[in-house]
């Protein structure tokens, strides 16, 4: 067997790899391959020079180095397997298959045959074989006499479960932590090339695994990333590739997550939090509220965080906080009951957080009972006390209004004998009103049984419970009194009006017997009046009127009449003064009369004339009325 790795004409080999996970001896027993069943395929490789057919011609096998002269017109690669199934075999030039054409030849036995070579022709040619039971990969290079020749890979490599990976240079590489990454950096070049490795362009000792152009990189973890460069250099220049390394770590569950504290804290005292978790929590909160779920992961790059609600996407109102690692569901009655769950993805895995949320109800309850009625007896019911509840808790009764009332059956209680006891009458009315009378009343021993009826027990078996009540009592013992009114005064006052002069007297309370008492004594008793109006002679007057006069036309607007009005004393029945009526309403003295269309010219005339004899007459009574003395 060779060794992995070795110095073959000037370069550093490339590395055989295999699907199945292990590398097969280079030597092989070709015939005892054929006669083994189920062989996986392996290539075979050989350390002959190349052999110089002519100066134009060059015939090699896999496993050396082709250096191309100005005058070579053909290369001819060989690539010999085994394995059962027979394996195919397949060519690829730094990493990417082989388009064959007029002078990218594939031979009957599975060589590559490369006319007329160009610098374009230059790289590392690899020959793959594969069967149902896996695969073997070894490469050779083409490369002019220069400077040297580094194998690169363009590939991008995402390593989450194996515990080792091997990658060319010029690949980028993810994968997780603790695996251990292994980077070649096959070079070709004539002369020989010196092998220098970078990380993040400062230059690595020799304490980092070097060999033979292979960068070990053992347990990986975070500090490990960056960008590693392999620079291969000789007397005719130097060639650098790199590879970029990516720490991966897969979503993990946190703990707690700070940013939901800061956002509950300034949220409301009614909003309710929770976090998910891979297990799944819960959380009960009332109708109507705001509520916030927290999604803690960790990973590395940050996972990328997607809601969902019963496993589909979120269609109710919500807002994403946090860079989408807080829920924030705005009214939960908008959400049934469901399951909300979080899905944190990066490109080294996925993980499913969730929570179930259940929405408060108010509820009633009849789970308490009043207080029963009686004690014994036969009336005694107890009620259930109806509550209004949340999540157990007796919140006010107006949060379960919209619920419909259980009904309430009464439930009896204390249904037993009561024990003997007094019963008594109402009192009967006082035999006197005051001065002192007697009440009294009926006291029996008695007992109330459970089926509502009374039987009449001994005075001694109520005695045993309780002392008998009294059946007799004083009533109304305060002194009779009375209100006693003096004879009136003398009727004081002008005359102004009827009886609006005014008489007093003296109402004062005293007892039968005669003795003054307090006026409260008799505060209960209707008092008589201490003053009204009376009625003097002066004031007996009223007005006395004359007949009407004949009226002064007998058609037309101007007929008038009048008549006397004097005020007279009642007792003598003579006139006085006007002044002494004037509290009465006085009559008046004159009217118009006949105020009816006059038939003729000659009538309308005479009624002025007759109109104007009346005036002069009126003002003479007038005249006649002023001169009385006052």
């Amino acid at each position: 067997e060779y060794p992995l790795h070795r110095h073959v004409s000037g370069f550093t080999s490339s590395l055989r790899t295999s699907s199945a996970g292990a590398f097969l001896p280079t030597s092989v027993d070709l015939a005892n391959g054929l006669r083994r069943p189920h062989q996986k395929p392996a290539i075979l490789r050989k350390i002959s020079a190349a052999q110089q057919l002519s100066a134009s011609e060059v015939v090699t096998h896999l496993g050396q180095t082709v250096v191309l002269a100005s005058g070579t017109l053909s290369v001819l690669l060989h690539c010999e397997a085994v394995g059962n199934p027979k394996p195919t075999i397949s060519w690829a030039k730094n990493g990417e298959e082989v388009k064959y054409n007029d002078r990218m030849l594939l031979q009957p036995d599975d060589s590559l045959q490369i006319l007329a070579p160009v610098e374009a022709d230059v790289g590392f040619y690899a020959c793959n074989a594969s069967n149902a039971l896996g695969s073997d990969s070894v490469s050779i290079a083409v490369t002019l006499a220069g400077k040297p020749l580094i194998k690169a890979s363009r590939a991008t490599v995402i390593n989450t479960e194996s515990p080792a990976v091997i990658v060319d240079i010029g690949s980028t590489v993810k994968t997780i932590q603790r695996a251990n990454v292994t980077i070649s950096c096959q070079v070709a070049g004539v002369p020989e090339a010196e092998v220098t490795w970078f990380k993040n362009k400062v230059k690595l000792s020799s304490a980092h695994h070097l060999h033979d152009g292979l960068l070990l990189i053992a347990n990986v973890s975070l500090s490990d990333q960056g960008l590693y460069s392999c620079k291969a250099a000789n007397l005719r220049g130097e060639v650098t590739e790199s590879s970029q390394l990516l720490v991966l770590e897969p979503p993990r569950p946190l703990p707690h997550l700070e940013d939901l504290t800061a956002v509950l804290s300034s949220a409301g005292a009614s909003t309710r939090s929770v976090l998910t978790s891979p297990s799944g929590t819960k959380m009960t909160i009332s109708p109507g509220s705001s509520a916030l779920i927290g999604c803690a992961v960790d990973g590395h790059p940050t996972p990328n965080i997607t809601w969902l609600y019963s496993g589909e996407p979120l269609s109710l109102q919500h807002r994403l906080l946090a860079a989408g690692q807080i829920l924030q569901i705005l009214n939960i009655s908008d959400a049934p009951d469901g399951e909300f769950s979080c899905l944190a993805q990066n490109e080294a895995g996925s993980l499913t957080q969730k929570t179930s949320l259940a929405i408060q109800e108010y509820q009633w309850s009849v789970d308490k009972l009043m207080a029963c009625s009686a004690s014994c007896g036969h009336k005694g019911v107890q009620l259930p006390q109806l509550r209004c509840l949340l999540d157990g808790d007796e919140v006010n009764i107006s949060h379960c209004k919209e619920k419909p009332k259980p009904a309430l059956q009464p439930i009896t209680c204390n249904r037993r004998d009561c024990p003997s006891r007094w019963m008594v009458t109402s009192w009967s009315p006082c035999t006197q009103n005051c001065g002192g009378g007697i009440q009294m009343r009926r006291v029996t021993c008695q007992r109330l049984t459970a089926k509502g009826s009374s039987v009449p027990m001994s005075n001694e078996a109520c005695a045993q419970v309780s002392k008998r009540p009294v059946d007799t009592q004083n009533c109304n013992r305060q002194p009779c009194v009375e209100w006693v009114a003096s004879s009136w005064g003398q009727c004081k006052g002008p005359c102004i009006g009827p009886r609006l002069a005014v008489q007093h007297r003296q109402v004062f309370c005293q007892t039968k017997d005669g003795t003054s008492v307090s006026s409260d004594q008799c505060s209960a008793l209707p008092r008589p009046l201490s003053t009204q109006n009376c009625w003097t002679d002066v004031c007996g007057v009223h007005w006395r009127v004359s007949l009407w006069t004949v009226c002064t036309a007998t058609c037309g607007n101007y007929g008038f009449q009048s008549r006397h009005v004097d005020c007279m004393h009642m007792r003598t029945n003579k006139p006085v003064l006007d002044h002494h009526c004037s509290w009465r309403p006085r009559p008046a003295n004159w009217q118009r009369c006949n105020i009816t269309p006059c038939e003729n010219g000659t009538l309308q005339r005479r009624g002025e004339a007759v109109r104007r004899e009346g005036r002069k007459e009126g003002r003479a009574i007038s005249q006649k009325c002023s001169t009385r003395p006052c």
